[in-house]
């Protein structure tokens, strides 16, 4: 059984009855979770957000006080270890979630890796993104919990949804006068994201996108040795 870390466990703090939360508290707390992001994208050596991508820029090269300084070489296990995690970071899922998805990929036709990611790619939160509808995938992930997205007409607020091809995801029509889907239809994060991919038809003005198809692994804008994925699962 897999024992979650401390940190994982920490809830939010308890206040008492109308006791206001402090402004700093959640300012500093917004903070933190960019720095992490910022950190986690220089260890991994990918941008995880635009604002990572700035400062990778600025700082090719890992975080704290070493990060320029040249190692030794990584043993294979390291560097599978880190393409896995390369994967996780960019579709922004649990381990757990992960391992379900290679199970499912080992046991279809083809190869394991590029199946993996082609069913990673089907989620969701993963072709609100794609499509432009969202900034980032946390953002993605935040429209779908909200029950900002419908597919098909139905509001699914599950990220880990899987899209079938033919299937229309669009925006509920209550929600789309709101900032951050007023700044999608008008194009506002082009400058951000990748080209929409061919498996995807989108009309960015309706807020809505259609998967035509099954994503090849060759299509989806991840950077990740699917390969070495698969080794490191099946070293396990």
């Amino acid at each position: 059984m897999r024992v979650q870390s401390g940190r994982e466990n920490i809830g939010p703090p308890v206040r008492a009855p109308g006791e206001q939360q402090n402004p700093e508290r959640i300012q500093v707390s917004t903070t933190s979770r960019t720095r992490s992001k910022t950190r986690l994208s220089r260890a991994l050596g990918i941008p995880l957000t635009p604002k990572a991508a700035r400062y990778l820029e600025k700082r090719p090269y890992g975080p704290g006080q070493h990060g320029r300084t040249k190692r030794k070489s990584d043993s294979d296990y390291a560097v599978r270890l880190r393409e896995k995690q390369r994967l996780r970071a960019q579709y922004g899922i649990r381990e757990k979630q992960l391992q379900i998805a290679f199970r499912e990929a080992r046991r279809q036709d083809g190869l394991t890796g590029e199946n993996l990611v082609e069913l990673l790619e089907m989620r969701l939160d993963a072709l609100v993104l794609r499509a432009g509808f969202a900034r980032t995938t946390a953002q993605a992930r935040q429209l779908v919990v909200h029950r900002h997205i419908l597919v098909d007409g139905k509001i699914v607020d599950r990220p880990s949804f899987r899209v079938k091809p033919g299937q229309l995801i669009h925006v509920k029509e209550r929600s789309e006068a709101i900032e951050p889907f007023q700044v999608a239809a008008a194009g506002g994060h082009a400058e951000v994201l990748p080209p929409v991919p061919g498996y995807l038809e989108v009309e960015l003005d309706k807020l809505q996108a259609r998967l035509l198809r099954r994503p090849k692994r060759a299509e989806v804008p991840v950077t990740c040795d699917v390969q070495l994925v698969v080794e490191y699962y099946a070293a396990r």
